[in-house]
Order: structure tokens, then sequence, then C-alpha cells
């Protein structure tokens, strides 16, 4: 087709869209030369982000809603068989049916182990097709579980727009990418970017052959620092070079000056988008994740959004914070039962190639200013965390947001939290639960809580704050 036809084809389209549903075959026939209904349907489709239509069941084309995006979400069960169906596809391509049997077993266990030793020595990995295939059985399925945690929260405030216009930095092997499509309703039009250089972007590619064609998915073969966001637009219009959601999913660890990354992707984000970091919750990484978060934050030029809210105007955090959620553990998918079930060799736990937790750190970034807690701290009603020091042995009230599940191990209930000026970890130790402090134990991770005389106390052996929440101290969520 022709450009003088491609624009005809989108200007009907555009005079007709708020008429009746676009039908390729009428709009072939107002097109000079009557090009073929199939050729008509692919322009529609490549324009669909512009004319903000949705393909129907019956090959036609409809306005596509324009409210936010809404999720009906209950939590992650399990790793949804369509896409475990597809990996194991892969597998069976490069190592037959037996795959998880005799030597390519022994390959991809071997390749599993060196990922998490060079993971834990914060070594680079290097991903040829056996650590990218190695990668996608241990790490899929909790990528997934871990990315819709956070998406579900953020579409069900609002803050998730139609169409969305997505870029996935550091993709890997898809595992953001299924929890995010996975998660919109079927009427959500995408136009989907994924950051990806290694062999882990040819499993993404095959995974993302599953979705519609209201789903666009493109794949720049670039790293993360060498990507230009505006070059996503391969005709380079201005009203289309901004991304409603920018996603870093367990990659910022892997880069050499993330902050920088960090920042320059922040002037691709929309005025009212969202960039999502989602780092695992192992020590280093999580307190990583909380540095890039303060310096791209605290001093410009974002928000925190969630979970690390600033409660006090103009303060900023210190503390280490290692500060992660933790979600109930998915089904384990059987493409790892059979990888760990066939092993043979003496060293060998079982469970060792079964990864189904779901423990991560996350930060939202936001530039409008916006933050899932609104409350400021006030003098007149609560202590800030940065003077604690002056109240040890004291009673205070404190305003604190929820940053842990239960930290203790068989003790007194033990929850890190934080107000945004601490310049030290405080521990919320629950010593005698009652009615009117129970809300600590029952606060999600990232809730507002309001302390009412609770004492602190100083903690040599953690060289931190204990705030004591006894039979005389009340905790309310907001």
């Amino acid at each position: 087709m022709n450009p003088d036809q491609r624009e005809q084809v989108v200007s009907n389209a555009k005079y007709l869209r708020n008429v009746r549903p676009l039908d390729p075959d009428e709009i072939s026939e107002y097109v000079e030369g009557q090009p073929h209904p199939a050729v008509v349907r692919q322009v529609i489709r490549e324009e669909a982000m512009d004319l903000g239509v949705v393909e129907r069941d019956d090959g036609t084309f409809e306005p596509a809603p324009e409210e936010p995006i809404s999720v009906a979400f209950h939590g992650v069960e399990e790793f949804p068989e369509r896409h475990a169906a597809t990996l194991e596809e892969l597998l069976v391509e490069e190592y037959g049916v037996d795959w998880p049997e005799g030597e390519s077993g022994e390959r991809l266990r071997d390749r599993i182990r060196q990922i998490k030793d060079r993971y834990l020595r914060q070594v680079d990995v290097t991903y040829d097709d056996l650590t990218a295939l190695g990668y996608a059985i241990y790490h899929l399925p909790d990528y997934y579980a871990t990315t819709q945690y956070v998406l579900a929260d953020l579409a069900n405030e609002g803050l998730i727009e139609r169409p969305l216009r997505v870029l996935d930095v550091g993709a890997g092997v898809g595992g953001p990418a299924l929890g995010l499509l996975d998660l919109l309703p079927e009427d959500a039009l995408v136009d989907y970017h994924a950051v990806e250089p290694s062999a882990a972007a040819d499993i993404l590619e095959r995974m993302l052959d599953d979705y519609g064609p209201n789903v666009r998915t493109t794949i720049h073969r670039e790293t993360a620092e060498a990507f230009e966001p505006g070059s996503a637009d391969e005709r380079g219009r201005e009203d289309r070079t901004a991304f409603d959601l920018i996603l870093f999913g367990n990659v910022l660890s892997e880069l050499d000056d993330p902050e920088a990354v960090v920042r320059r992707y922040l002037d691709a984000l929309a005025a009212d988008g969202s960039l999502v970091a989602l780092a695992p919750a192992d020590r280093n990484t999580a307190i990583e994740l909380r540095e890039i978060e303060r310096a791209v934050a605290d001093r410009g030029p974002a928000t925190v959004y969630a979970p690390t809210v600033r409660l006090w105007h103009g303060e900023s955090p210190e503390s280490e914070s290692w500060s992660f959620d933790v979600k109930p553990d998915i089904t384990v998918p059987e493409f790892q039962r059979r990888l760990d079930e066939a092993a043979t060799d003496p060293d060998h736990e079982p469970g060792e190639f079964v990864n189904v937790d779901v423990q991560y750190a996350y930060a939202v970034l936001r530039r409008d200013g916006e933050r899932a807690i609104e409350a400021q701290g006030s003098r007149e009603f609560a202590a800030k965390m940065v003077d604690a020091e002056a109240h040890v042995t004291e009673r205070v009230n404190l305003v604190a947001v929820k940053l842990s599940n239960d930290l203790s191990d068989g003790g007194n209930p033990l929850f890190l939290i934080g107000d945004g000026s601490q310049e030290t970890d405080h521990f919320a130790v629950l010593t005698d639960e009652s009615a009117l402090n129970a809300d600590l134990r029952r606060a999600d991770y990232g809730d507002l809580l309001f302390f009412e005389n609770a004492l602190v106390l100083w903690n040599d052996d953690e060289a931190a704050y204990n705030v004591v929440v006894d039979g005389e101290t009340v905790v309310d969520a907001a």
C-alpha cells in the first residue's frame, strides 16, 4: 500500500470510528485502487494507538474504552499453563522430549547453579541460549507473580491509562511482560516495547506470540544504556515518545550506573505515568534499590509514589531500609518439578531447582508528585524518626509506613517501619497485643500506621531503634 492509500485508510477510519464499527471491507471501497481488506485491516492495526480502536472477534474495530484500567485481582496461585506450555515447547525444540534427563538436564541444572552462585556473589551473568533457558525455568514464574501484585495495586488506584504505552527495560525472558499483559482486560489497547539485548529476547519473542492484535509488541535488541527511548516510535511523532508505564524488572543491579539510567528513562515517562522498579528481596539488591530511589526521588526529578512514602516534607531517609514484601507461594510449575526430580548427583537437595517464593522489593516513581499516601506528618501530633535519639526511653506518637511482614523468628512480632526521615532503621516490636494495637499485625505492607504512646528504645545489638508496642500503645491503620 502506498502512502496516499494509507492516509486514505486512516482518514476514513477517523471519520467512521464514532459512527459505526470499522469494517475493513467497507473502508477498502473508499480507498483509491480498493486494496484488499486484509491489507486495510493490517493498516488499522498498525495505527490503532493513534486511532484509539480495538479489534473485535469478527475482525471489525471499535473505539477503545477511555477510562483508566481496573482489574479483578485476587493474587497469583500458579504460573499459567499456556505460558508453561510455550516454555516446554522451547525446551523440547532445543533438547528433545526428555530434556530434564541425561546430559541436557545436567547442563540446565549446572547452569541454574551457576546463575544462582554468580548472583549471590554479585557477578554479572552472560545470557547465552543455555543461560536464558535456565533463567526462564527458575525465574519466569516468580517474576510473573511479582509484577502482577505491584501493577494490580496501580491499576486499582486508576493509574494505568488507556491506551497504554509500555517500555520494559531489561525485559529478560518475559516475566514482567507476561504478568502485565495477563493482568490487563481483553479490551486494553497496548503498545509494548521491550529492551533486551541478550539471548533472552528469543524466549521473550516466543512468549509474546500468545497475545492478540490489540497488543502490539516490539523488541529492541539493545542494552538499557544504549537504547534511546524516543526511537521507540518508528515514525518519530512527538506525541508518541512518552510512556505511560516504564518497567525495570530485576535489572538495575546489573547496570554499571543504574542511577544515571533511571534518570534518563524518567525523561521518557509521561507526565502522569509511573516508573516501576522491581528487585529480588535479598539484602544487597533490595538496599541498592532504595539507594537508587533516594537518588532520583529525593534529589529529583521524581517522587516516590510507593511504598516508602516520605511523610515529612523536605525529609529524606538515610537508614539501611532492607524493605521487601512477601506474598503466598505459587504452585510448583511442572517444568521445575521435572527438572528437580531428575537430578541424580549426590549433592542435590530436593527442591533445589524449585522457586515458588514471591518475595520482592519495589519502588514506584512518578513525576506528578502523586503519592499512594497523601498524609503529612505534623509536629503537633507526632515525632519525627530523625529525632529518635532525643526520645529514647520516652513514649511518643509516630506516623509511619509499614515496610515489612513479621521479621521475628518465634519471638515478639517485629516489623520494619519508616516515615521518610529516619537516619537509622526503626522496628515496631509488638510485646503485648490488644484490640487497640492489633492493626500493627493486620496492616498490609505499605500501609500507613498511626502510633500513640509507643516506647522508643535503642537496640545496641542491631544498631537500630525499637518502637515498643505494648498494652499502653494504640496503633491505627489508615
